[in-house]
Protein backbone atom coordinates (compact mmCIF):
# COMPACT_ATOMS: atom_id res chain seq x y z
CA UNK A 1 0.00 0.00 0.00
CA UNK A 2 2.72 1.69 0.81
CA UNK A 3 3.97 2.64 -3.03
CA UNK A 4 0.43 2.91 -4.40
CA UNK A 5 -0.02 5.65 -1.30
CA UNK A 6 3.34 7.52 -3.06
CA UNK A 7 1.92 7.14 -6.87
CA UNK A 8 -1.37 8.71 -5.74
CA UNK A 9 0.20 11.69 -4.29
CA UNK A 10 2.84 12.55 -6.65
CA UNK A 11 -0.48 12.07 -9.41
CA UNK A 12 -3.13 14.03 -7.52
CA UNK A 13 -1.23 16.01 -5.09
CA UNK A 14 1.81 16.91 -6.41
CA UNK A 15 1.50 19.95 -4.50
CA UNK A 16 2.46 18.40 -0.80
CA UNK A 17 6.42 18.13 -0.94
CA UNK A 18 5.97 22.13 -0.58
CA UNK A 19 2.69 22.44 1.35
CA UNK A 20 2.48 22.32 5.60
CA UNK A 21 0.00 19.62 6.23
CA UNK A 22 -2.17 19.71 8.90
CA UNK A 23 -3.46 16.17 9.58
CA UNK A 24 -6.92 15.40 11.75
CA UNK A 25 -6.30 12.32 13.85
CA UNK A 26 -8.63 10.40 16.22
CA UNK A 27 -6.24 8.02 17.20
CA UNK A 28 -8.18 5.57 14.98
CA UNK A 29 -6.88 3.23 12.74
CA UNK A 30 -7.80 4.74 9.63
CA UNK A 31 -6.19 8.69 11.05
CA UNK A 32 -3.10 6.71 12.59
CA UNK A 33 -2.70 4.94 8.93
CA UNK A 34 -2.89 8.27 7.46
CA UNK A 35 -0.40 10.04 9.62
CA UNK A 36 2.08 7.11 9.16
CA UNK A 37 2.14 6.90 5.68
CA UNK A 38 2.75 10.98 5.18
CA UNK A 39 5.64 10.57 7.77
CA UNK A 40 7.88 8.53 4.95
CA UNK A 41 6.83 11.30 2.84
CA UNK A 42 6.92 14.53 4.16
CA UNK A 43 8.50 16.21 7.14
CA UNK A 44 6.11 19.87 7.25
CA UNK A 45 3.22 17.97 8.97
CA UNK A 46 1.42 17.81 12.50
CA UNK A 47 -1.27 16.66 13.87
CA UNK A 48 -5.00 18.13 15.21
CA UNK A 49 -7.06 15.90 17.50
CA UNK A 50 -10.42 16.78 18.98
CA UNK A 51 -11.40 15.60 22.10
CA UNK A 52 -15.43 16.26 21.71
CA UNK A 53 -15.70 14.87 25.69
CA UNK A 54 -18.63 12.64 24.78
CA UNK A 55 -17.30 9.52 25.83
CA UNK A 56 -15.59 10.53 28.94
CA UNK A 57 -12.74 8.85 30.39
CA UNK A 58 -12.39 7.14 26.60
CA UNK A 59 -12.11 10.50 25.01
CA UNK A 60 -9.64 11.15 27.09
CA UNK A 61 -7.40 8.41 26.77
CA UNK A 62 -8.15 9.09 23.02
CA UNK A 63 -6.90 12.07 23.28
CA UNK A 64 -3.52 10.98 25.26
CA UNK A 65 -2.65 8.35 22.52
CA UNK A 66 -2.78 10.93 20.11
CA UNK A 67 -0.24 12.98 22.00
CA UNK A 68 1.65 9.88 23.06
CA UNK A 69 1.92 9.02 19.12
CA UNK A 70 2.88 12.80 18.52
CA UNK A 71 5.90 12.27 20.59
CA UNK A 72 6.83 9.36 18.48
CA UNK A 73 7.25 10.43 15.51
CA UNK A 74 8.34 14.22 16.71
CA UNK A 75 5.84 16.05 15.28
CA UNK A 76 3.68 18.66 16.40
CA UNK A 77 0.20 18.06 17.76
CA UNK A 78 -2.90 20.20 18.72
CA UNK A 79 -4.84 19.05 20.93
CA UNK A 80 -9.12 20.73 22.07
CA UNK A 81 -11.32 19.82 24.41
CA UNK A 82 -14.89 21.08 23.08
CA UNK A 83 -18.35 21.09 25.56
CA UNK A 84 -20.02 20.14 22.49
CA UNK A 85 -23.22 19.31 23.63
CA UNK A 86 -23.57 22.66 25.25
CA UNK A 87 -22.74 23.92 22.39
CA UNK A 88 -25.10 21.33 20.31
CA UNK A 89 -27.76 22.61 22.58
CA UNK A 90 -26.82 26.86 22.83
CA UNK A 91 -27.11 26.47 18.45
CA UNK A 92 -29.78 24.25 17.86
CA UNK A 93 -28.25 21.49 16.54
CA UNK A 94 -27.53 17.61 16.59
CA UNK A 95 -25.01 16.07 18.76
CA UNK A 96 -22.91 15.08 15.21
CA UNK A 97 -23.62 18.73 13.27
CA UNK A 98 -22.52 20.17 16.59
CA UNK A 99 -19.02 18.28 16.75
CA UNK A 100 -18.48 18.60 12.94
CA UNK A 101 -18.97 22.47 12.81
CA UNK A 102 -16.77 23.03 16.20
CA UNK A 103 -13.70 20.84 14.20
CA UNK A 104 -13.88 22.42 11.22
CA UNK A 105 -14.00 25.84 13.04
CA UNK A 106 -11.16 24.74 15.21
CA UNK A 107 -8.87 23.24 11.66
CA UNK A 108 -9.74 26.44 10.19
CA UNK A 109 -8.33 28.32 12.53
CA UNK A 110 -5.39 26.04 13.48
CA UNK A 111 -4.24 26.45 9.49
CA UNK A 112 -4.64 30.36 9.99
CA UNK A 113 -2.70 30.95 13.03
CA UNK A 114 0.31 28.10 12.14
CA UNK A 115 0.51 28.66 8.36
CA UNK A 116 -0.69 25.07 7.33
CA UNK A 117 -1.27 25.12 3.80
CA UNK A 118 -3.45 21.72 4.15
CA UNK A 119 -5.73 19.91 6.14
CA UNK A 120 -5.50 15.97 5.08
CA UNK A 121 -8.35 13.90 6.72
CA UNK A 122 -8.52 9.78 6.70
CA UNK A 123 -11.87 9.47 4.49
CA UNK A 124 -11.19 6.03 2.54
CA UNK A 125 -13.24 3.60 -0.37
CA UNK A 126 -15.70 2.28 2.26
CA UNK A 127 -16.72 5.57 3.55
CA UNK A 128 -17.35 6.45 0.04
CA UNK A 129 -19.77 4.21 -0.42
CA UNK A 130 -21.69 4.70 2.71
CA UNK A 131 -21.58 8.25 1.72
CA UNK A 132 -23.44 7.11 -1.59
CA UNK A 133 -26.09 4.64 -0.01
CA UNK A 134 -26.74 6.92 2.59
CA UNK A 135 -27.76 9.53 -0.17
CA UNK A 136 -29.17 7.62 -2.17
CA UNK A 137 -31.71 7.05 0.26
CA UNK A 138 -32.47 10.20 1.04
CA UNK A 139 -33.26 10.43 -2.81
CA UNK A 140 -30.26 13.19 -3.43
CA UNK A 141 -30.06 14.48 -6.70
CA UNK A 142 -26.68 13.25 -9.10
CA UNK A 143 -24.39 15.32 -6.33
CA UNK A 144 -25.11 13.54 -3.86
CA UNK A 145 -24.03 10.56 -5.81
CA UNK A 146 -20.24 11.50 -6.84
CA UNK A 147 -19.15 10.49 -3.05
CA UNK A 148 -17.05 12.37 -1.40
CA UNK A 149 -14.32 14.78 -2.92
CA UNK A 150 -10.74 14.13 -2.94
CA UNK A 151 -10.21 17.93 -2.77
CA UNK A 152 -12.29 20.49 -1.37
CA UNK A 153 -10.80 23.58 -0.98
CA UNK A 154 -8.05 23.64 1.29
CA UNK A 155 -9.37 19.42 2.52
CA UNK A 156 -7.25 16.70 1.08
CA UNK A 157 -8.84 12.98 1.23
CA UNK A 158 -5.59 11.09 -0.27
CA UNK A 159 -6.88 7.86 1.17
CA UNK A 160 -10.36 7.45 -0.92
CA UNK A 161 -9.20 5.15 -3.39
CA UNK A 162 -7.79 2.73 -0.29
CA UNK A 163 -10.65 -0.01 1.26
CA UNK A 164 -10.98 -0.42 5.22
CA UNK A 165 -9.24 -3.76 4.65
CA UNK A 166 -6.46 -2.24 2.87
CA UNK A 167 -5.80 0.14 5.55
CA UNK A 168 -6.07 -2.64 8.40
CA UNK A 169 -3.59 -4.88 6.34
CA UNK A 170 -1.38 -2.02 6.29
CA UNK A 171 -1.82 -0.96 10.33
CA UNK A 172 -1.10 -5.18 10.80
CA UNK A 173 1.85 -5.14 8.78
CA UNK A 174 3.69 -1.89 10.51
CA UNK A 175 2.59 -3.06 13.94
CA UNK A 176 0.91 0.32 14.25
CA UNK A 177 -0.94 0.54 17.50
CA UNK A 178 -4.82 2.30 17.42
CA UNK A 179 -7.58 3.31 19.26
CA UNK A 180 -10.95 1.78 19.00
CA UNK A 181 -13.91 4.12 19.22
CA UNK A 182 -16.63 2.18 21.08
CA UNK A 183 -19.41 4.06 19.48
CA UNK A 184 -18.73 3.08 16.18
CA UNK A 185 -20.06 -0.64 17.61
CA UNK A 186 -23.67 1.34 18.15
CA UNK A 187 -26.11 1.26 15.61
CA UNK A 188 -27.78 4.46 16.70
CA UNK A 189 -26.80 6.31 13.51
CA UNK A 190 -27.78 5.90 9.64
CA UNK A 191 -24.04 5.75 8.74
CA UNK A 192 -23.30 2.70 11.55
CA UNK A 193 -26.39 0.47 10.60
CA UNK A 194 -24.97 0.29 7.17
CA UNK A 195 -21.26 0.13 7.90
CA UNK A 196 -22.13 -2.85 11.13
CA UNK A 197 -25.40 -4.39 8.99
CA UNK A 198 -25.83 -3.51 5.69
CA UNK A 199 -23.20 -3.56 4.09
CA UNK A 200 -21.81 -6.96 5.07
CA UNK A 201 -25.12 -8.36 3.49
CA UNK A 202 -24.41 -6.67 0.80
CA UNK A 203 -20.87 -7.95 0.29
CA UNK A 204 -21.70 -11.68 1.05
CA UNK A 205 -24.30 -11.10 -1.84
CA UNK A 206 -21.49 -9.64 -4.32
CA UNK A 207 -17.98 -9.58 -3.46
CA UNK A 208 -17.03 -6.91 -5.60
CA UNK A 209 -19.80 -4.30 -4.44
CA UNK A 210 -16.88 -2.01 -2.81
CA UNK A 211 -14.98 -1.83 -6.65
CA UNK A 212 -18.33 -1.90 -8.40
CA UNK A 213 -19.68 1.04 -6.77
CA UNK A 214 -16.42 3.04 -6.98
CA UNK A 215 -16.13 2.65 -10.46
CA UNK A 216 -19.93 3.86 -10.79
CA UNK A 217 -18.82 6.86 -8.41
CA UNK A 218 -16.03 7.77 -10.64
CA UNK A 219 -18.80 7.28 -14.12
CA UNK A 220 -21.29 9.75 -12.40
CA UNK A 221 -18.62 12.22 -11.47
CA UNK A 222 -17.88 12.52 -15.06
CA UNK A 223 -21.41 12.77 -16.05
CA UNK A 224 -21.71 15.37 -13.52
CA UNK A 225 -18.94 16.99 -15.11
CA UNK A 226 -20.32 16.86 -18.45
CA UNK A 227 -23.76 18.42 -17.43
CA UNK A 228 -21.82 21.54 -15.26
CA UNK A 229 -20.21 22.58 -18.66
CA UNK A 230 -23.32 22.04 -20.44
CA UNK A 231 -25.52 24.28 -17.82
CA UNK A 232 -22.41 27.07 -17.54
CA UNK A 233 -22.88 27.23 -21.71
CA UNK A 234 -26.85 27.81 -20.88
CA UNK A 235 -26.49 30.12 -18.13
CA UNK A 236 -24.00 32.19 -20.45
CA UNK A 237 -26.77 32.41 -22.83
CA UNK A 238 -30.23 32.80 -21.34
CA UNK A 239 -28.84 34.76 -18.20
CA UNK A 240 -29.04 38.36 -19.08
CA UNK A 241 -26.67 40.25 -16.43
CA UNK A 242 -29.77 43.27 -14.77
CA UNK A 243 -27.50 45.92 -13.37
CA UNK A 244 -26.38 45.26 -9.68
CA UNK A 245 -29.67 43.19 -9.15
CA UNK A 246 -29.30 39.90 -10.46
CA UNK A 247 -30.00 38.08 -14.13
CA UNK A 248 -32.70 38.45 -16.65
CA UNK A 249 -33.91 35.12 -18.07
CA UNK A 250 -36.13 34.96 -20.85
CA UNK A 251 -39.38 33.08 -20.88
CA UNK A 252 -39.55 31.53 -24.48
CA UNK A 253 -36.33 30.07 -24.08
CA UNK A 254 -36.99 28.28 -20.57
CA UNK A 255 -40.09 26.85 -21.81
CA UNK A 256 -38.11 25.04 -25.03
CA UNK A 257 -36.31 22.90 -22.68
CA UNK A 258 -36.52 19.32 -22.02
CA UNK A 259 -36.94 17.64 -19.45
CA UNK A 260 -37.72 21.00 -18.09
CA UNK A 261 -37.69 20.12 -14.73
CA UNK A 262 -34.33 18.94 -14.95
CA UNK A 263 -33.04 22.15 -16.30
CA UNK A 264 -34.69 24.18 -13.86
CA UNK A 265 -32.84 22.26 -11.09
CA UNK A 266 -29.95 23.12 -12.57
CA UNK A 267 -30.61 26.19 -12.98
CA UNK A 268 -31.96 27.36 -9.60
CA UNK A 269 -30.41 24.81 -6.87
CA UNK A 270 -27.20 26.70 -6.28
CA UNK A 271 -29.50 29.94 -5.34
CA UNK A 272 -31.51 28.10 -3.18
CA UNK A 273 -34.32 26.82 -3.92
CA UNK A 274 -36.29 23.40 -3.56
CA UNK A 275 -39.47 23.43 -4.17
CA UNK A 276 -39.56 22.61 -7.87
CA UNK A 277 -42.94 22.46 -8.90
CA UNK A 278 -43.69 25.71 -7.57
CA UNK A 279 -40.93 27.21 -9.91
CA UNK A 280 -42.20 25.12 -12.51
CA UNK A 281 -45.51 27.05 -11.78
CA UNK A 282 -44.14 30.72 -11.62
CA UNK A 283 -43.03 29.99 -15.47
CA UNK A 284 -46.93 30.30 -16.03
CA UNK A 285 -47.98 32.50 -13.38
CA UNK A 286 -49.15 36.26 -13.57
CA UNK A 287 -46.58 38.99 -13.74
CA UNK A 288 -45.32 40.03 -10.20
CA UNK A 289 -45.79 36.54 -8.59
CA UNK A 290 -42.35 35.55 -6.98
CA UNK A 291 -40.69 32.80 -5.17
CA UNK A 292 -38.44 33.05 -1.74
CA UNK A 293 -35.19 30.81 -1.01
CA UNK A 294 -32.73 31.84 2.17
CA UNK A 295 -30.78 34.14 -0.38
CA UNK A 296 -32.37 35.03 -3.57
CA UNK A 297 -36.08 35.65 -4.86
CA UNK A 298 -37.20 34.56 -8.42
CA UNK A 299 -40.00 36.55 -9.99
CA UNK A 300 -42.59 36.43 -12.76
CA UNK A 301 -41.92 39.66 -15.04
CA UNK A 302 -44.10 39.37 -18.31
CA UNK A 303 -41.22 37.87 -20.75
CA UNK A 304 -38.64 37.06 -18.31
CA UNK A 305 -38.01 35.34 -15.12
CA UNK A 306 -35.92 37.60 -12.80
CA UNK A 307 -33.29 36.47 -10.22
CA UNK A 308 -32.27 38.97 -7.83
CA UNK A 309 -30.25 38.59 -4.60
CA UNK A 310 -32.31 39.28 -1.12
CA UNK A 311 -29.82 41.98 -0.79
CA UNK A 312 -31.60 43.24 2.83
CA UNK A 313 -32.69 40.01 3.63
CA UNK A 314 -35.99 37.39 2.96
CA UNK A 315 -38.66 40.22 3.80
CA UNK A 316 -36.29 43.24 1.89
CA UNK A 317 -37.09 45.66 4.55
CA UNK A 318 -36.39 49.03 2.71
CA UNK A 319 -33.77 51.42 3.89
CA UNK A 320 -34.80 54.88 5.23
CA UNK A 321 -32.36 57.75 4.82
CA UNK A 322 -32.89 60.99 6.81
CA UNK A 323 -31.36 64.25 5.15
CA UNK A 324 -31.10 67.33 7.67
CA UNK A 325 -32.04 70.89 6.50
CA UNK A 326 -28.02 72.09 6.26
CA UNK A 327 -27.75 69.03 3.17
CA UNK A 328 -27.22 70.38 0.19
CA UNK A 329 -25.66 66.99 -2.23
CA UNK A 330 -26.35 63.91 -0.82
CA UNK A 331 -25.02 60.54 -2.49
CA UNK A 332 -26.51 57.58 -1.12
CA UNK A 333 -28.22 55.91 -1.51
CA UNK A 334 -28.76 58.20 -5.00
CA UNK A 335 -26.94 61.51 -5.98
CA UNK A 336 -29.39 64.39 -5.12
CA UNK A 337 -28.65 68.24 -5.30
CA UNK A 338 -30.12 71.00 -3.50
CA UNK A 339 -29.92 74.53 -4.08
CA UNK A 340 -31.73 77.46 -3.01
CA UNK A 341 -32.61 79.64 -6.22
CA UNK A 342 -34.12 83.16 -7.45
CA UNK A 343 -36.33 81.54 -10.01
CA UNK A 344 -37.66 78.45 -11.97
CA UNK A 345 -35.78 77.05 -14.56
CA UNK A 346 -36.14 74.17 -16.93
CA UNK A 347 -37.65 71.10 -15.90
CA UNK A 348 -37.46 67.66 -16.60
CA UNK A 349 -38.06 64.16 -15.02
CA UNK A 350 -34.73 64.50 -13.51
CA UNK A 351 -35.38 68.50 -11.89
CA UNK A 352 -38.24 69.73 -9.82
CA UNK A 353 -38.75 73.02 -7.84
CA UNK A 354 -40.95 73.05 -4.60
CA UNK A 355 -41.55 75.20 -1.85
CA UNK A 356 -39.41 75.79 0.13
CA UNK A 357 -41.22 76.71 3.28
CA UNK A 358 -43.49 74.01 2.97
CA UNK A 359 -40.71 71.02 3.49
CA UNK A 360 -40.42 69.71 7.24
CA UNK A 361 -37.04 68.22 7.86
CA UNK A 362 -35.90 65.99 8.00
CA UNK A 363 -36.87 65.09 4.76
CA UNK A 364 -36.95 61.58 3.75
CA UNK A 365 -35.41 59.32 1.28
CA UNK A 366 -37.05 55.40 0.58
CA UNK A 367 -39.04 52.87 -0.54
CA UNK A 368 -42.69 52.60 -1.37
CA UNK A 369 -44.99 51.01 1.68
CA UNK A 370 -48.73 49.59 1.09
CA UNK A 371 -51.20 52.53 1.45
CA UNK A 372 -48.62 55.46 0.35
CA UNK A 373 -50.81 58.05 -1.60
CA UNK A 374 -49.24 61.31 -4.01
CA UNK A 375 -50.66 64.32 -5.54
CA UNK A 376 -49.01 63.85 -9.55
CA UNK A 377 -48.43 67.46 -10.21
CA UNK A 378 -51.06 69.13 -12.46
CA UNK A 379 -53.71 66.68 -10.41
CA UNK A 380 -56.34 68.14 -8.17
CA UNK A 381 -56.67 64.58 -6.63
CA UNK A 382 -54.83 62.14 -4.81
CA UNK A 383 -53.67 58.50 -6.52
CA UNK A 384 -52.28 55.64 -5.00
CA UNK A 385 -48.66 55.16 -5.42
CA UNK A 386 -49.59 51.09 -6.38
CA UNK A 387 -52.24 52.50 -9.49
CA UNK A 388 -49.51 55.17 -10.42
CA UNK A 389 -46.64 52.29 -10.81
CA UNK A 390 -49.57 49.87 -11.96
CA UNK A 391 -50.57 52.65 -15.42
CA UNK A 392 -46.28 53.09 -16.01
CA UNK A 393 -46.58 49.49 -16.29
CA UNK A 394 -43.56 48.89 -13.61
CA UNK A 395 -42.95 45.54 -12.80
CA UNK A 396 -42.80 44.21 -8.93
CA UNK A 397 -38.62 44.54 -9.64
CA UNK A 398 -39.04 48.21 -10.52
CA UNK A 399 -41.46 49.28 -7.90
CA UNK A 400 -39.01 47.95 -5.45
CA UNK A 401 -36.03 50.03 -7.27
CA UNK A 402 -38.02 53.28 -6.84
CA UNK A 403 -36.88 55.73 -4.51
CA UNK A 404 -39.24 58.56 -3.29
CA UNK A 405 -38.30 62.01 -1.54
CA UNK A 406 -40.72 62.23 1.28
CA UNK A 407 -41.42 65.51 3.46
CA UNK A 408 -41.30 65.01 7.13
CA UNK A 409 -44.40 64.45 8.00
CA UNK A 410 -43.89 61.11 5.27
CA UNK A 411 -46.06 62.64 2.54
CA UNK A 412 -44.35 62.40 -0.55
CA UNK A 413 -42.57 65.04 -2.11
CA UNK A 414 -41.67 63.30 -5.64
CA UNK A 415 -41.44 59.98 -7.10
CA UNK A 416 -37.89 60.20 -8.20
CA UNK A 417 -37.32 60.78 -11.47
CA UNK A 418 -40.66 59.92 -12.54
CA UNK A 419 -43.42 62.91 -11.28
CA UNK A 420 -43.92 65.53 -8.29
CA UNK A 421 -46.26 66.43 -6.08
CA UNK A 422 -48.51 69.23 -6.85
CA UNK A 423 -48.85 70.30 -3.15
CA UNK A 424 -45.33 71.04 -3.02
CA UNK A 425 -45.09 72.81 -6.56
CA UNK A 426 -44.22 76.40 -6.78
CA UNK A 427 -46.68 79.30 -6.91
CA UNK A 428 -47.39 82.88 -6.92
CA UNK A 429 -47.32 83.00 -3.06
CA UNK A 430 -43.76 81.16 -2.30
CA UNK A 431 -41.43 83.44 -1.33
CA UNK A 432 -38.51 80.54 -1.07
CA UNK A 433 -37.46 77.97 -4.51
CA UNK A 434 -35.57 74.99 -3.69
CA UNK A 435 -34.23 73.50 -6.60
CA UNK A 436 -33.85 69.45 -6.55
CA UNK A 437 -31.44 67.60 -9.21
CA UNK A 438 -31.33 64.04 -9.55
CA UNK A 439 -28.14 63.00 -11.35
CA UNK A 440 -28.07 59.40 -12.64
Amino acid sequence: MTQEFHRHLRLNFPFYTNSRILIAISGGIDSVVLASLMRTVSENIALAHCNFALRGEESDADEAFVKKLGGQYDIPVFTKRFDTEKYATSEKLSTQMAARELRYNWFDQLMSDHGYDYLMTAHHADDNLETFLINLSRGTGLDGLTGIPERHGKILRPLLPFSREEIKTYALNEKLEWREDSSNRENKYLRNQLRNKVIPRFKEVNDRLLSNVTKTIGYLKGYNEILDRHIRELRSLYFIKDGNYGFRIPLGQLQKLEPLESYLYAFFREYGFTAWDDVKNLLEAQSGKFLLSPTHRLIRDRDYLLLQPLEEGPTRVPKVYKLQKELTNIFDPLTLQMQEVTALGKTDEHTIYVDREKLKYPLIIRKWTEGDRFQPFGLKGSKKLSKFYKDEKYSLDQKERQWLLCNGDDSIIWVIGKRADDRFRVTDKTKKILKISHYV
